[in-house]
């Protein structure tokens, strides 16, 4: 197979590409087959000194072949990639970790929810385009938009997912290999959209549990009171 696709690091990456190359090769194929046949029909009836054109209807039975063999070929596509479909978009594993990320021009606004979980609190941690998340752990972005269409997009991951304004759309991942890695806006949105980029860590679990540390350091304990009790003096 052709290995011109950025490294895959996603737990669903692989099967994402094999249906990929599935169709590649069939439209590959199809071109092929049908450049064939135009130069060879361009060969074939090319201009021939007295030779006079003789008008065709076409043919009934290979307009019906052709048109049946694409149908199958779409409706077996759609069937067999329906399981893997459900799993990315529908059946969601429980998540380890949870990110809001809102598109905005030209920037992602990334929203962690802190040591409690949940957001909305005070211990929420907000920042423009640094995600972190540790590796093999399953992620929940919760996607949306505060002005246009944008879109996520991690390719090394295998992940695009538009950011809408008003919809909350949550997409996941599970990373398999630490690394650093590019979210660019894959969606026209504004003369910045070039410059519109993020960047995804993937830590290992000493390197997460580190940079936790370091967002929300744990509070300092109370120094013990002194003890202030005048020693007796001795008899």
């Amino acid at each position: 197979m052709l290995d011109w696709l950025p490294e895959n690091v996603s737990t669903y990456g692989g099967r994402i590409d094999f249906f990929f190359y599935v169709i590649y090769y069939i439209t590959a194929g199809v071109f092929f087959l049908v450049a064939g046949a135009m130069i060879y029909f361009l060969v074939k009836y090319r201009h021939r000194e007295g030779r006079r054109a003789v008008y065709s209807h076409g043919n009934t039975t290979l307009e019906w072949i052709w048109t049946s063999a694409t149908t199958v070929a779409m409706l077996v596509l759609a069937l067999v990639s329906k399981p893997l479909w459900g799993e990315i978009k529908q059946s969601r594993p429980a998540p380890d970790v949870q990110v809001r990320v809102a598109g905005k021009q030209f920037n992602w606004q990334i929203v962690y929810p802190g040591p409690d979980a949940q957001f909305d609190t005070a211990d929420d941690y907000q920042i423009d385009n640094d995600l972190h998340v540790p590796v093999d752990a399953v992620v929940h972005v919760h996607l949306s938009s505060l002005d246009v269409i944008h879109s996520f997009f991690v390719p090394q991951l295998r992940l695009k997912q538009d950011a809408v304004p008003g919809h909350n759309i949550t997409a996941w991942f599970q990373a398999t290999k630490p690394g650093v890695y590019e979210i660019p806006c894959a969606e026209l949105c504004g003369f910045g959209h070039s410059g519109m980029k993020g960047t995804l860590y993937v830590d290992t679990k000493e390197d997460y549990d580190a940079w936790v540390q370091q967002t929300w350091p744990p509070a300092e304990e109370e120094a013990a009171p002194a003890d202030l009790a005048p020693a007796e003096n001795e008899q």
